[in-house]
């Protein structure tokens, strides 16, 4: 337990965000969250399915409220914040790469151009992408160069490479994460996983982009949480730590799981469509370092998570209809 500490988690309302959350009010932590919007249906955040006492929330923008953003940090005095504020959306970042660009680079330049000042913080975590480095092929190290194919990616890389500045030019204390496809439950239902389970569940088709050839590794958020907490108290500042399963497979086979727990045939639930621009084929990442340095591995395995997300889905399903399947995007 470290019931002394304090963490600020910058995009509490994300599914990464919330489920860290959750992870670090288990471990005893004080939580100060921030997201722009206000919080979404509880079945979307994790923290609120348990007791959460130490938790409070900030409806703060990255670009719009600067001021009241630094103010809440320099009151609470955290020891950590962990930053996982973004647009996080891949495809949709050809539509509006402007966007990506001002939030992921912009804004978060110039709170960390803030927060390099304050004496009290001892780690900024940055939930960094493995997209960073494109198409790949074998073990990706944390050490290999930046490759990056979409104006998401590129986004990451800049405010990767702007962070990475800051630790050279003041010490400033950030490390990266770059974890693999987090799911578990409480995810968007736009995430495959989910809208796998969505679709079956309520008779629609799963519209499966380029057949689900891309090899990914699927990890549970709750795993990558603790693998974020080990980053925040005890990586090394400037470093960046792979978090993934040792299990890489491919989309399809993911869906073909899915199927087979809610007892539907594949070909009755999946239409095939295009891939979409620019997808990488596949990054595997390695792990070692994590594994070295805090003894972090992964607790479950792909089927556990499946199975864990048809049951959150079954237990809120009349609620989850109500709300928009697909991404929509705000600036």
């Amino acid at each position: 337990m470290a019931s002394h500490e304090t963490f600020v988690v910058l995009g509490s309302n994300s599914f990464s965000g919330a489920t860290f959350v959750a992870e670090a009010l288990r471990d005893g932590a004080r939580v100060i969250g921030v997201s722009r919007s206000a919080e979404p249906d509880p079945a979307f955040l994790p923290f609120r399915w348990e007791p959460h006492e130490g938790f409070t929330f900030h409806a703060l923008d990255f670009n719009r409220d600067l001021d009241q953003i630094e103010a809440v940090v320099r009151e609470a005095k955290p020891e950590y914040i962990v930053n996982f504020a973004a647009q996080s959306m891949v495809a949709q970042s050809w539509d509006h790469p402007d966007h990506w660009y001002q939030t992921n680079v912009v804004a978060t330049a110039r709170l960390v151009d803030r927060l390099r000042r304050l004496d009290f913080l001892r780690k900024f975590v940055q939930i960094s992408t493995p997209e960073v480095y494109g198409s790949t092929s074998g073990l990706v190290k944390e050490t290999a160069p930046f490759n990056p194919s979409t104006p998401y990616a590129v986004s990451k890389a800049a405010c990767d490479m702007n962070l990475l500045a800051y630790r050279k030019a003041f010490g400033f204390p950030v490390a990266f994460t770059r974890a693999a496809n987090v799911c578990g439950p409480g995810q968007p239902l736009y995430r495959i996983i989910p809208r796998t389970v969505f679709c079956v569940l309520t008779g629609q088709k799963l519209r499966l982009e380029g057949g689900g050839t891309s090899v990914r590794s699927f990890i549970h958020m709750a795993d990558v949480s603790r693998g974020t907490l080990e980053v925040a108290r005890r990586g090394i500042p400037g470093d960046v730590y792979h978090l993934a399963t040792d299990k890489n497979q491919t989309i399809r086979a993911v869906v073909e799981e899915i199927c087979r727990q809610l007892g539907a045939r594949f070909e009755d639930a999946v239409e095939t469509t295009p891939a979409r621009l620019a997808q990488d084929p596949a990054y595997l990442l390695d792990c070692t370092k994590a594994r070295g340095e805090f003894g972090w591995k992964p607790q479950r395995s792909v089927s556990d998570v499946i199975a864990e997300t048809i049951a959150w889905l079954k237990k809120n399903l009349e609620r989850l209809r109500q709300v928009p399947a697909d991404y929509v995007h705000k600036p």
